[in-house]
């Protein structure tokens, strides 16, 4: 029986995108998946090779009018070689509209590291994706492109086409987002994607520790340091303050008694050059147990940002998939509350992992 394929269009072709899409043309030439980084080898029939890139947009002179695999590997990306030797023939990436997607400081900062934008009329996202047949759309739009965050959401709406919302503009966490998708008959999942084993995994899963060990969380925090885009363009403040809501509220809700602002500081903290896509996370957590006895927790995380990303939006993306293929609409509820930071509705991550794994039964059945 033949799997059902994935016809994808991507929103941003930076670090993320490259990695997911390296990691597409890798897992396509992988024999056994059954140990292979994956937190599900299927979905509904469907594997990691199973998708088909078929619309690309950016606004960077760089990508723009490229092939999208060459354009995964041009200034400023820095994310690792997945795949040495990625097929010549792609799709053309195509100029989205700028709107507030680049931040007025990258200017002042080196080609290598920032945006610079192409001198090209955009593309109606809309007609493009259906002209590409694209069934799900990713959105990796830089943090703080909320106007153009909603264009894309809206093209896929006018469009038919499905969402992956990975950044923190809250979309299927807000009413009035998910009402439109759902009177669309389209599925999105979102808010902002949580890592395959990220800061924000390891930080809910030890909240979630002292919670059932009678340990009294008192105060927190979560430092952040890379050397990537996605780290330069969170310099700016006013781009900040989306993500560290869906951050705070994120391991806010692994917690029974939410924490006071003054206790609790979790977020990007500073961009460093030389990491480039490494991520290095650093987590303290000071509490009471037994006694008021003290009880301090320390922990550092190094992860290559974007592919760790991936892992998560692999199992997204053929989640958004099958809930077209069943006629699901709106939030997905399951899939939302595992793989984002900011999902309609916050669930414990054992329970919605359970929840992931059922689905996935089902949908195998």
């Amino acid at each position: 029986m033949t799997s059902p394929r994935v016809r994808i269009a991507v929103a941003g072709v930076g670090n993320c995108a490259s990695a997911l899409i390296q990691g597409i043309e890798y897992y396509r030439a992988l024999n056994d998946l059954r140990s292979a980084g994956l937190i599900n080898s299927e979905i509904a029939g469907i594997t990691a090779g199973d998708i088909d890139v078929v619309a690309a947009f950016d606004v960077d002179i760089r990508k723009v009018g490229k092939p999208v695999n060459e354009a995964i590997f041009a200034a400023p990306n820095c994310a690792q070689r997945l795949v040495e030797d990625m097929p010549g023939e792609s799709i053309t990436v195509e100029m989205g509209p700028v709107l507030d997607g680049i931040a007025p400081h990258m200017a002042e900062q080196p080609d290598d590291r920032a945006f610079r934008q192409a001198d090209a009329a955009p593309v109606d996202i809309a007609q493009s994706l259906k002209n590409s047949g694209a069934e799900v759309l990713v959105c990796y739009l830089p943090v703080g492109s909320d106007e153009a965050v909603k264009h894309y959401a809206q093209a896929c709406l006018d469009a038919g086409v499905a969402l992956v919302n990975c950044v923190p503009v809250f979309l299927a966490s807000d009413a009035a987002w998910a009402d439109k998708f759902r009177d669309a008959g389209l599925p999105i999942i979102g808010d902002d994607i949580k890592s395959q084993l990220g800061a924000t995994i390891v930080h809910r899963v030890l909240t979630q520790l002292f919670n059932e060990r009678g340990v009294d969380l008192q105060q927190t925090y979560q430092l952040n340091t890379g050397g990537n885009t996605d780290f330069m363009n969170m310099r700016a403040e006013d781009r900040l303050k989306s993500k560290r809501i869906s951050k705070t509220q994120s391991v806010q809700s692994a917690n029974d008694q939410p924490m006071t602002d003054d206790n609790i500081h979790i977020g990007p903290s500073d961009y460093v050059a030389w990491q480039k896509d490494n991520k290095v996370c650093f987590i303290r957590m000071q509490g009471q147990g037994f006694g008021q006895s003290p009880v301090e927790l320390e922990l550092r995380l190094s992860v290559e940002d974007s592919p760790n990303s991936a892992g998560s939006v692999i199992d997204a993306i053929r989640f958004a998939k099958a809930g077209l293929m069943q006629g699901w609409a709106g939030p997905l509820e399951e899939p939302s509350a595992y793989y984002m930071k900011s999902p309609a509705r916050q669930i414990p991550d054992a329970e919605a992992f359970q929840l992931c794994k059922t689905l996935v039964d089902e949908l195998a059945g």
